[in-house]
């Protein structure tokens, strides 16, 4: 199974969705949230090709992108083969 990271800001509704469907899922991840560790912030922007909106999801070195991405992925039945790649 490939690591999963996201980085995200609490009161965060797309947030809240991803993490849920990861915990759904049985998916262990590590929670950046960027508002309690600013610092974290530029890293976010810099693996996430410049994007500054939240959450920013990664599994293993593949950048998802947001909530609706993985949800797509998911919707298409993909999300499963990205984890396990």
């Amino acid at each position: 199974m490939q690591k999963v990271e996201l980085f995200t800001r609490g009161f965060c509704p797309y947030c809240t969705r991803a993490k849920s469907l990861l915990g759904q899922k049985g998916i262990t991840f590590t929670d950046y949230e960027i508002d309690k560790n600013p610092e974290l912030r530029p890293v976010m922007i810099e693996r996430a090709n410049g994007k500054t909106s939240v959450p920013q999801i990664f599994i293993g070195e593949t950048h998802v992108g947001g909530c609706d991405e993985l949800f797509a992925l998911e919707s298409t039945g993909q999300l499963d083969a990205v984890l396990n790649a």
